[in-house]
């Protein structure tokens, strides 16, 4: 499934627009507000996932387990 199809839902933060991700791919799909830039985290387990969505602050859990920790790409707009 492309990443452009994936379901993106809105969260709750003062950096990240919204999240999706497409557990067959295991692949995490982060649009950040100030950017409007969307980033794909490649092999990002599930637990990861619920972990991000059920964080007091989705923007410090991203930066302390997922950045620099997962391979990624920018998407193309």
């Amino acid at each position: 499934m492309p990443e452009q199809l994936v379901r993106m839902a809105r969260v709750e933060s003062s950096s990240i627009d919204a999240v999706g991700y497409d557990s067959t791919r295991e692949r995490l799909i982060v649009r950040f507000l100030a950017s409007g830039n969307t980033y794909v985290y490649l092999g990002v387990d599930a637990a990861t996932f619920e972990d991000l969505l059920s964080a007091p602050s989705k923007g410090r859990y991203l930066n302390a387990h997922i950045k620099g920790v997962y391979r990624y790409h920018r998407l193309d707009r």
